[in-house]
């Protein structure tokens, strides 16, 4: 039997950085859709995002000189930290059959996007504004609630809803028409495709299992504009190989360091409504 070497292992390695880099990237969903933050050049482990207030204009006088208006900010903290998950590579495994660059870089991959989403959606329950109630069926009119309060507290860009799956299914189910394809402009990564159900009272749907669904059936998802959340990424997506010699494999560690926020209170609305088929 040919011998694993050195050199082996370490076109092993690239291959498994490169697959996993590339699924963290394009399986979260989240990402496409907060505000983020690269911080990495950046002293500490904290970022201060300053939020100014609106002010208003008034009419003029002429021959009369202007009243200036006092502009007061405040900040939002977002502190950083570390995210992992480790597999390991046996000698054996990376000797035999199969791909196992591809099989472990997108299990990786997939552990860290997940994460980011996952953190991200527990932001959803600090929402003030929040429509539905435990087990209540989502219809399509809620959505047009939360676009309606979106607009009010003066969001004019973009917004998005993620909700559960089996809620997603519920909308489908209210709808006597068919959703709207996705194009080029909704659908930013392979997440988004994927989990792209439709635009639906201007906010583009998307469906994701990695929110919750509690004991009594009951999910909570929200309807937000990109300025309601931010990521601050610290340092992206890396793979650090370690040799356990008397294992005879490979540890291969995946880390990120980011941190997530609520940004702005106004621009996010909780929809708590049932998730049962």
């Amino acid at each position: 039997m040919a011998a694993t070497t050195s050199t082996t292992l370490d076109d092993l390695f690239v291959n498994i950085i490169a697959q996993a880099r590339f699924t963290a990237e394009e399986q979260s969903l989240m990402m496409g859709l907060v505000t983020r933050y690269d911080i990495g050049a950046d002293a500490g482990k904290t970022i201060q995002v300053p939020k100014y207030p609106a002010i208003a204009a008034a009419d003029l006088t002429e021959g009369t000189d202007m009243s200036s208006t006092t502009v007061s900010t405040s900040s939002v903290t977002v502190t950083v930290g570390e995210v992992g998950a480790q597999v390991v590579l046996t000698d054996v495994a990376a000797m035999g059959a199969g791909n196992p660059a591809e099989e472990l870089g997108t299990v990786l991959g997939n552990a860290i996007a997940t994460k980011m989403d996952v953190d991200l959606i527990a932001l959803f329950d600090g929402f003030s504004s929040g429509l539905g109630g435990a087990g209540t069926e989502i219809t399509v009119a809620d959505l047009f609630k939360a676009a309606a309060t979106l607009r009010a507290a003066k969001v004019t860009g973009p917004m998005a809803a993620v909700v559960h799956p089996f809620q997603a299914y519920q909308l489908k189910a209210n709808l006597t028409n068919t959703f709207a394809n996705p194009n080029g402009g909704d659908a930013q990564n392979t997440a988004m495709v994927n989990a792209y159900v439709g635009t639906i009272a201007g906010i583009d749907v998307y469906e994701s299992a990695n929110i919750t669904v509690d004991g009594s059936d009951d999910a909570k998802g929200a309807v937000f504009a990109p300025e309601a959340l931010a990521i601050a990424m610290k340092r992206d997506f890396q793979i650090e190989p370690q040799r356990d010699a008397s294992l005879r494999a490979f540890e291969l560690n995946a880390t990120a360091v980011y941190g997530v926020g609520e940004l702005d209170d106004s621009f996010g609305v909780e929809m708590l409504f049932d998730s049962a088929l």
